[in-house]
């Protein structure tokens, strides 16, 4: 198995996603605890599904991993909170537990 792995959304999948945003955003508020299972890993960060919101995908990107900190593999459960919702690509932005931004804490503005 390849250690990177994108999440497997196909096109219906993935017009399902565009059509919840709205609902996604409502029920996923930014600061909501949640709980995922991994469906995707990149060099970048992790894809999750969010449990009991079946039309969403999570990203927590490794920019706020601590450096001793290695990704989740695929299938794991991970805990944390939503950090933003990026309308772009319906991505709900996700802080894993044990995971701080840099931008938190810290004097430097988020770009």
């Amino acid at each position: 198995m390849d250690e990177y792995v994108w999440p497997h959304i196909g096109p219906e999948a993935a017009e399902k996603i565009q059509e919840a945003w709205p609902v996604t955003c409502q029920v996923l508020p930014v600061g909501k605890r949640i709980t995922a299972t991994v469906i995707g890993r990149q060099p970048f960060g992790i894809f999750v599904r969010m449990h009991g919101v079946p039309d969403a995908v999570g990203l927590a990107e490794v920019v706020g991993m601590p450096r001793d900190f290695e990704l989740p593999q695929l299938g794991a459960r991970v805990e944390g909170h939503v950090a933003d919702h990026v309308e772009r690509n319906h991505q709900v932005r996700i802080t894993l537990d044990g995971w701080v931004p840099p931008w938190n804490g810290s004097s430097a503005s988020r770009l």
